[in-house]
């Protein structure tokens, strides 16, 4: 993934953090689910690093939204304890596939710090920059 891509997609993520008052960590990851960039905004909680990129890796691995996997990785779902592979994995809103104007998938950005609402609207805002 291309220098500037990683850049868009973090500088969007932050902007929009910051115009509702988040602070948060921002993880990206390649089309193979790699860490190809982070960044953790001053005052974000710490914790939340690990949220990130775990929540970046499962919509990469997947090629599918953290928060889709979780409407099936309930405990009455048909991948309930999903998150138990692979390492770990987040089953709720913050991971979101990148894709180009193409569609070509990129890899996936983690949103991690604010509200979990708040940190799908920030990560598919910052995958809406590239398409």
């Amino acid at each position: 993934m291309h220098q500037n891509i990683i850049r868009t997609v973090i500088d969007t993520a932050r902007a929009k953090a910051a115009q509702d008052g988040f602070a948060i960590n921002i993880a990206v990851v390649d089309a193979s689910a790699q860490l190809a960039g982070f960044e953790r905004m001053e005052g974000a909680v710490l914790g939340a690093i690990d949220v990130a990129q775990k929540k970046a890796r499962t919509a990469a691995l997947f090629q599918t939204d953290s928060i889709a996997l979780g409407a099936e990785a309930r405990p009455s779902g048909a991948i309930y304890t999903i998150e138990n592979t692979n390492g770990g994995l987040i089953s709720f809103g913050g991971g979101v596939v990148l894709r180009d104007a193409d569609g070509t998938f990129l890899g996936a950005v983690g949103v991690a710090g604010a509200t979990v609402e708040d940190d799908e609207a920030i990560a598919q805002a910052a995958a809406a920059a590239l398409r």
